[in-house]
C-alpha cells in the first residue's frame, strides 16, 4: 500500500539543518543526501523527496516484559519501506497498541532508508536488474548471501527476503540463507544489511567522475 504522509509538507516545520535545506529546495534529491552520508533525523524529509514510497508490514507480534507488578505486554511491529527503484528502509518499533507500533515502525524505516545498487550479470548491458557483486548480510544467527543472476531468473529467495529485494528494485537475484531464518526480524535485517553492503563496494566499471561539490550543510548555521 502507498504510504500516507503523517503530516502535510506545507505544515512541516523543519528542526534540523538538513530539513531546512530540503524545505527550501536547496537539496532536491535523496542522492545528494547519500552522496555526503548525511544522517536523516526527520521522516518528513523522505516524504518530501520521495513521492512514490510504499510500505509493507512484515509482522506484528506481542512481546512481554516481567515487572514487579506482573507481565507487561506490548506489540512489536516490523515494517519495510521502498519505492521499487533503488530505495529500501526497515523499521522496528514497540508500543502498547498495535496501530501506534506500526506508525512508529514506518517512521523509523523512513529515517533508515539506504540506496540499493544495481548492476548486470556477466557482460550484459542495458538497464541494471540484479545485484552487482556477491554480498552477505548478517543479523543474529541468520546469514543471507545474495548472488548476481542472469535476466529472467527472478528473485530466488524466501518470502521475507523476496519481498524486501523486490521493494529495493531488484528483478533477478539468487540467494542462499542459513541460520534460524524463522526469526522474521533477523531474516529481514540480514536482507536489509545485504542491500546496504551492495552500495559499499565500487568496482572500476562503476566509477563515475563526479564534479566535486561543497557539502550543503557547510553554509548553514
Amino acid at each position: 500500500m502507498n504510504t500516507k504522509n503523517v503530516m502535510n509538507n506545507d505544515n512541516w516545520l523543519p528542526v534540523t539543518k538538513l530539513g531546512r535545506l530540503v524545505k527550501q529546495k536547496k537539496i532536491k534529491s535523496i542522492e545528494e543526501i547519500f552522496y555526503f552520508s548525511i544522517p536523516i533525523k526527520e521522516h518528513q524529509i523522505i516524504d518530501f523527496l520521495i513521492k512514490n514510497l510504499s510500505d509493507d508490514v512484515l509482522k506484528v507480534m506481542p512481546v512481554q516484559k516481567q515487572t514487579r507488578a506482573g507481565q507487561r505486554t506490548k506489540f512489536k511491529a516490523i515494517v519495510a519501506v521502498g519505492n521499487y527503484d533503488g530505495i529500501l528502509g526497515l523499521g522496528v518499533k514497540s508500543s502498547k497498541e498495535a496501530g501506534n507500533a506500526i506508525k512508529g515502525a514506518i517512521i523509523t524505516a523512513k529515517m533508515a532508508v539506504v540506496p540499493a545498487k544495481k548492476g548486470h550479470w556477466n557482460i550484459d548491458k542495458g538497464i541494471p536488474y540484479t545485484i552487482p557483486v556477491k554480498v552477505t548480510g548478517k543479523s543474529g544467527s541468520v546469514r543471507l548471501r545474495c548472488i548476481p543472476a542472469p535476466k529472467g531468473s527472478g528473485i530466488v529467495a524466501g518470502k521475507i527476503p523476496k519481498k524486501l529485494l523486490s521493494m529495493a528494485g531488484y528483478k533477478d537475484i539468487f540467494t542462499s540463507s542459513r541460520g534460524h531464518t524463522r526469526t522474521i526480524g533477523n531474516f529481514a535485517k540480514a536482507t536489509y544489511n545485504a542491500v546496504y553492503l551492495s552500495y559499499c563496494f565500487n568496482a572500476p566499471e562503476y566509477w563515475i567522475k563526479h564534479r566535486l561539490i561543497k557539502n550543503p550543510l557547510a553554509d548553514v548555521e
